[in-house]
């Protein structure tokens, strides 16, 4: 019996790459014949991260397939063919509409990839979820087989790395530095940041900065939407990184005060979980996933009003007993994504699948 993993692309430090790479580590020591497949695979990763989809080995009765769905792919329909036990991890899919201004392209992936999750029902024999609200996703799009809550697996190892010391050494001072982490895309809502980021920036408090630290590659569109807009409110505070390396988000970390986030589309949002481990209060507005990722911990808002974000955050800044205890109750909740805890979870979700074939 061999257990594979299969996926459309396999990229270099997202989520879903992480957390297949980490799955692979965690069936080989346990002494599993195993290996990943992709349709692409990232050049940045290290030589026999895995294996092209086009030279996949015959998959035997007996074997156990592991198919990561997050996009529209030729595979979601090989997927169906194949004859042998079948899991899936679910990391959702953005709605098409996030897109429609912006690329055709992706508008007509994430399209496709809606339909054949919903084509793909019947097809597995279980399903491990990132998060409760893809949970809820499957079982609205007509999901009947076991679905089970399985949290990713979070490098924490290499957050110990050495920040970049030039980027602490220009930005650390009097300013409050408020950040924002992810791919800069229609569904993470930048514009809404800035948003509020300005209203506090020129109510509250005129030393303070903002980082949007994340890729625009293939969003050139929307990032230059957001360049004119920051333009047009005159505000030269806020700072876009583009795609960037690991040690320079470390040290962006270092010197966030605050980490805000205004998505409305997030599967499970791994910068929440960064920002926990760095002690940094989180300020989210409650959509999609952010509340079952949260836990219980940040500030998570009801509402996007700009001006009471900036309250909340002015709020926050200012009170050192209110700023201890969120960081207090993240730190709380960081401990229920420790990866001994989600290693054992995903062997315990594993054996048992295994015992009832």
């Amino acid at each position: 019996m061999k257990v594979l993993q299969i996926l459309p692309t396999l990229s270099f430090g997202d989520a879903v790459g992480n957390d297949t790479l980490a799955i692979k580590n965690i069936l080989k020591e346990r002494g599993y014949e195993t290996q990943i497949y992709a349709e692409n695979i990232d050049q940045r990763l290290p030589k026999g991260s895995a294996i092209s989809f086009e030279k996949i080995e015959y998959i035997k009765s007996d074997d156990i397939v592991i198919y990561h769905l997050s996009t529209g792919s030729k595979i979601n329909h090989w997927i169906k063919t194949i004859k042998c036990k079948k899991i899936c991890i679910y990391h959702n899919i953005t709605p098409p509409h996030f897109f429609r201004d912006y690329s055709a392209n992706l508008t007509q992936l994430c399209e496709n990839g809606l339909q054949e999750v919903k084509d793909l029902k019947d097809t597995f024999d279980c399903v491990w979820v990132d998060s409760e609200f893809n949970k809820q996703d499957l079982i609205k799009m007509g999901y009947h087989c076991p679905i089970k809550v399985l949290p990713i697996l979070i490098a924490f190892e290499d957050y110990k790395k050495q920040p970049n010391k030039k980027i602490l050494s220009k930005y650390n001072d009097e300013y409050v530095n408020i950040l924002f982490l992810g791919r800069v895309a229609p569904n993470k809502k930048q514009e809404d940041v800035i948003r509020a980021f300005d209203c506090y920036n020129k109510n509250y408090n005129s030393k303070s900065r903002l980082f949007l630290v994340g890729s625009y590659r293939g969003m050139e569109n929307y990032y230059a939407r957001l360049k004119e807009y920051v333009k047009r409110i005159n505000n030269s505070n806020i700072y876009f990184t583009g795609q960037i390396k690991f040690d320079e988000i470390l040290a962006f970390y270092e010197l966030a005060n605050v980490f805000l986030c205004m998505s409305e589309h997030e599967g499970f949002c791994v910068p929440l979980v960064e920002a926990m481990y760095f002690n940094t209060p989180i300020v989210a507005y409650d959509s999609c996933a952010i509340k079952y990722t949260l836990g219980g911990s940040g500030i998570l808002l009801d509402n996007k009003n700009p001006m009471e974000t900036a309250g909340v955050i002015n709020y926050l800044i200012n009170d050192e007993l209110l700023n201890n205890t969120i960081v207090k109750n993240q730190r709380e909740r960081l401990a229920d994504f420790d990866n001994k805890k989600i290693e054992k979870l995903f062997m315990s979700y594993l054996e048992e699948f295994i015992q009832g074939v």
